[in-house]
């Protein structure tokens, strides 16, 4: 499929994958105004859970988001919840480069509402390729992406914007664009929580972050998304964005990108720092002396990655490796679940480089 042109909310600049010296600040963050939250907001935080599983990016691949969230033990082979109390945290890109966007967005809706009567939670996050719907930038989508979207009305202004648009993306667009029936889906969906003392976001929080406010992070990207406001909040452009941000994932991080997530844990008083967006080539990942995990292990069929989730239990994380959906069960295989220091063991098939 041809590249399109994200003609109606550009977004200013795309994450680059080279791994400059943090600490770096949120680029053009705006100043605050007497709308924000205030400075203690507790909204990004919730409570600590004996289980917390977390699942990375899954770009439109239903069957390998229900092995992860099976291999986890969080649904039954019916996609009910099974888990209890179980914690779910999903970091994000479920849309883009696959076919079943729809049903993982419901899968998600249904499961939070099955997991909170049950005592547990499940968290979606919005990661990059959210935010870039929503920006009606579609250069990543597929054709049956535009197909499932194409019976969407094109009502108010917000189906004149879409209709600038070539005719095959008219409906993913009036869908997408704020204030659209799919974006009010994704505002619902925070940038980043913590649970517990564990942080999570997409791409990774930074400590210009933490003094921006991550409440304000959520609330501002929430407003836009419902078509509150008329732009994507600067905080999310460009690659000092935590839904863009490679710092602690992308290679082995510097001695001061490891210092800036000290910094950020400590802000936060949590011990660690959970993130997704950039592809682990040998399998879920930690850094800087375990203090982030990187979970996208390119599950998705478009990398033929591997289905592996992080499991958090009090201090102790270990990553939990299955099998493919096409191979078998989602179950846990001989060497896993195990303690994993950061040496995670190789993919049976690496994924190619990582993309935006």
């Amino acid at each position: 499929m041809r590249p399109t042109r994200c003609w109606l909310f550009p977004l200013c600049a795309f994450a680059v994958h080279c791994n400059a010296d943090p600490p770096r600040e949120p680029r053009g963050a705006p100043q605050a105004t007497a709308s924000a939250p205030a400075p203690d907001d507790t909204s990004f935080r919730f409570p600590a859970a004996e289980r917390v599983i977390a699942v990375g990016d899954l770009h439109g691949d239903v069957a390998a988001t229900r092995t992860a969230l099976r291999l986890g033990g969080a649904i039954d082979e019916k996609d009910e919840w099974v888990g209890g109390k179980l914690v779910v945290v999903q970091t994000g890109d479920q849309l883009d480069r696959g076919d079943d966007e729809p049903e993982i967005v419901e899968l998600f809706d249904k499961l939070k509402e099955r997991a909170q009567s049950a005592g547990g939670a499940v968290h979606a996050l919005s990661g990059n390729h959210e935010v870039l719907n929503v920006a009606a930038d579609f250069r990543y989508v597929t054709e049956d992406g535009f197909r499932d979207y194409k019976n969407t009305p094109l009502v108010g202004q917000r189906g004149k914007q879409a209709s600038l648009l070539p005719p095959e993306q008219h409906g993913r667009a009036a869908a997408f664009l704020p204030g659209g029936s799919s974006a009010e889906k994704l505002a619902a969906r925070p940038v980043v929580i913590v649970v517990g003392d564990t942080v999570f976001a997409h791409g990774g929080v930074l400590p210009g972050h933490v003094r921006y406010g991550i409440g304000k992070i959520n609330d501002e990207a929430r407003r836009w998304m419902l078509g509150e406001t008329r732009r994507i909040p600067d905080v999310l452009n460009g690659d000092t964005s935590p839904v863009w941000a490679r710092d602690y994932s992308d290679g082995e991080p510097s001695a001061r990108a490891c210092g800036a997530l000290g910094t950020v844990l400590t802000d936060l008083n949590a011990k660690r720092m959970v993130v997704g967006h950039t592809v682990q080539k040998t399998g879920i990942t930690s850094a800087c002396d375990a203090k982030v995990w990187r979970i996208d292990v390119g599950l998705a069929r478009h990398y033929g990655g591997r289905p592996s989730v992080l499991e958090i239990r009090g201090a102790e994380v270990r990553a939990l490796t299955g099998v493919a959906p096409e191979a078998g069960a989602a179950v846990a295989d001989a060497a896993a679940p195990r303690l994993d220091a950061g040496k995670a063991k190789a993919a049976t098939k690496a994924p190619p480089a990582p993309h935006p």
